[in-house]
């Protein structure tokens, strides 16, 4: 995969300890190994089997991924900060993948 296309949604700024949405979308076309492509041979899996959500290195959030999980796979989380930081997502997968993005995390009074 050469280029990786991510979305993710962090709020410009959060409360003190206020609940807030996070989402995380990866582009990954999640190729199950069961699909045979227009020649008959099948399309090995690649799939995104992990994620997880660090604030300022700490874990927040995990996820395990399966081969029935949709293309593109997005992820949708609450968290609670009280204090600003930076919000790592990691996402690991099949044949060596691996992605990595930093957002920051601005709290509030």
């Amino acid at each position: 995969m050469a280029t990786v296309r991510t979305l993710i949604h962090v709020p410009p700024s959060v409360r003190r300890g206020e609940a807030f949405e996070v989402r995380a979308t990866l582009g990954h076309p999640m190729e199950t190994g069961h699909r045979a492509d227009g020649q008959g041979a099948t399309v090995p899996r690649d799939i995104v089997n992990s994620f997880e959500c660090q604030l300022d290195g700490v874990s927040v959030f995990k996820a395990t991924l399966y081969p029935a999980v949709a293309a593109n796979p997005t992820l949708a989380f609450w968290l609670r900060a009280t204090q600003s930081g930076a919000l790592t997502f990691t996402w690991r997968g099949d044949r060596g993948f691996a992605h990595r993005e930093t957002v920051a995390l601005v709290v509030g009074a």
